[in-house]
């Protein structure tokens, strides 16, 4: 039997259907509220209790500390996975064959080339200019450059636009670090995995020969597969309304991109090393900003620890800290800012106040650590998040289009002025 919800309003009851996920979470339909009602519809700012959609791509549960692509778990998915294989399940529904993923990435590496103009472009973005903004110009103007991509009405169509654009954003991420480093820009190489010529793409130095080294190419795999999706987020939902226009699918990521460089979203790992930073600068005492965080008359903020979703320890946390020793320990960084951020995470891991409020470091802090160590500048951490939630974007923007999802249009409660007579600004003069 079908669960029912009922509503009374002014003496006037409805009933609205009850759906249940797969997971047993559970929502009430109040698709037909307002014409039922006519007129009365709910507000929730933020979005905070309102499902926007019903989706098969990503399973999260915060109170237990859970996260599934396509109900593999992330801690499956970052040990045995590599960062292709997880975007063809985001995005396809299920894992490739061998012979799958040998055809999907060779169909990506065909996009590498990268068209002249969109260097043109580059060059006239200011020096100063923060990687985010190239990214998300250079991403909109794809739109210009492969124009059969704006056309998606088949499922040819789609997969076209999906491998071009996996083809050309890590030469994208590439451009944007490298311009804004004065550095001479590369082109991706075919010849390598598609990991590997990411590491290229930032890390070759100008004149010498690059060396891949495995624990790096690791660390960038396992980074990419755990920021690859994470549910209805503000971008993930952005890059959904904007493609229920049926806009493209550039047109939708550029506005993901834009979502995300926000600091309330994927700008929280920079905002770590930056913290990091202000407490080297003010002498290294770490214990002293510990208690700055504690205290509620303070407006000091400790940057990468707990989760607004997580409500206990962030799963890609505890696989990602394993990631940040290996990494650490290869590299043999020196660097005070990184000594100061492994004070923080050993006092935050004991003391009670912390511990008891599950005020975990989450994926944020190991990430920006991880970055730090790598000699990746600041200000490009957002764009290499938004390298690793391409995937799930495409996936959400397919599968939008897949479900026929009617144009996004909340409806809101307006709280201005009634109407009012005009009066001509001459007749007071």
């Amino acid at each position: 039997m079908s669960k029912i919800a009922s509503l009374e309003i002014n003496g006037e009851k409805y009933e609205f259907p009850v759906i249940e996920g797969t997971e047993n979470e559970t929502a009430i339909n109040i698709k037909t509220l307002r014409g039922a009602t006519k007129g009365v519809i709910t507000i929730d700012p933020g979005f905070k209790n309102t499902g926007s959609c019903q989706s098969a791509i990503t399973y999260l549960d915060g109170e237990q500390g859970i996260l599934r692509y396509r109900g593999y778990s992330i801690e499956d998915l970052a040990e045995k996975a590599s960062f292709l294989e997880t975007s063809y399940l985001l995005i396809f529904g299920e894992l490739p064959s061998k012979k799958e993923l040998e055809t999907f990435e060779t169909d990506i590496k065909s996009k590498y080339p990268t068209p002249d103009g969109l260097v043109k472009i580059l060059e006239g973005f200011p020096k100063e200019s923060h990687p985010m903004g190239i990214l998300g110009s250079l991403t909109c103007a794809l739109n210009a450059f492969f124009p059969e991509c704006n056309q998606t009405n088949t499922e040819n169509e789609v997969y076209n636009a999906i491998t071009t654009a996996l083809g050309q954003f890590p030469t994208l991420v590439s451009l944007a670090l490298r311009k804004t480093q004065n550095l001479t820009q590369l082109t991706s190489d075919p010849k390598l995995g598609y990991v590997e010529n990411i590491a290229q793409l930032l890390f070759k130095k100008e004149g010498e020969a690059y060396e891949q080294n495995q624990i790096i190419n690791d660390a960038l795999d396992k980074l990419l597969i755990l920021h690859a999706d994470h549910e209805q987020n503000c971008s993930a939902s952005t890059v959904r309304i904007i493609g229920s226009s049926h806009a493209s699918l550039f047109a939708s990521l550029t506005g993901g991109i834009n979502a995300l460089w926000g600091p309330l979203h994927g700008g929280a790992n920079q905002a770590v090393i930056e913290m990091l930073e202000n407490i080297v600068n003010d002498g290294g005492d770490s214990k002293k900003y510990m208690e700055k965080a504690k205290d509620k008359q303070d407006s000091f903020r400790l940057m990468g620890f707990g989760h607004r979703v997580y409500k206990n320890f962030d799963p890609r946390a505890r696989i990602v800290k394993k990631t940040a020793d290996e990494v650490l320990n290869d590299l043999g960084v020196k660097d005070p800012t990184l000594d100061i951020a492994k004070a923080l995470e050993k006092e935050a891991l004991e003391d009670p106040y912390f511990v008891d409020r599950k005020l975990y470091p989450n994926v944020d802090f190991y990430s920006g650590i991880i970055y730090r160590a790598m000699g990746i500048p600041t200000d490009m951490f957002t764009v290499l998040f938004a390298l690793g939630r391409l995937p799930g974007w495409i996936a959400q923007w397919k599968e939008m289009r897949t479900n026929k999802e009617p144009i996004g249009r909340p409806r809101q409660i307006y709280t201005g002025e009634k109407h009012r007579e005009f009066v001509s600004s001459t007749v007071n003069s």
